[in-house]
């Protein structure tokens, strides 16, 4: 079972003003900061799913190539405003809204403003 992933960002402020748009159609809002990282996490989270923070080595935070969470969205409409929040907030696409993979597979792919990959997911039939 997974307890979090971290992503790593070279400008925190902008990586929260990133997140806070994005994650919030998916169900997922800002927990918190803690030594320099921030969480987000679904409402009644003990503690964050996702963490964002500048590496810990002192480097620059750089892309995992194959690397992507994917998120849940509950429906296909927050698939789509993750996509726009994503694009609005200085992330850029890797794939619109829509239909791949099986009959109710509905999902976006963007990258936030550091290189890292996301996706978005409804799996559910509408």
């Amino acid at each position: 079972m997974l307890l979090y992933i971290t992503l790593g960002t070279n400008d925190l402020a902008r990586a929260k003003r990133f997140y806070d748009a994005t994650f919030a159609p998916v169900g997922l809002h800002f927990m918190g900061e803690h030594d320099g990282e921030i969480g987000y996490g679904p409402t009644g989270a003990e503690s964050p799913l996702v963490w964002i923070n500048p590496p810990y080595d002192g480097k620059p935070a750089t892309i995992g190539n194959g690397s992507m969470p994917a998120f849940h969205a509950p429906t296909r409409a927050a698939v789509a405003a993750f996509h726009a929040a994503a694009l609005a907030h200085g992330g850029s696409d890797e794939g619109a809204p829509g239909l791949r993979y099986s009959v109710n597979f509905y999902s976006c792919y963007v990258r936030d403003p550091d290189g890292n990959k996301l996706s978005a997911v409804c799996n559910v039939a509408e």
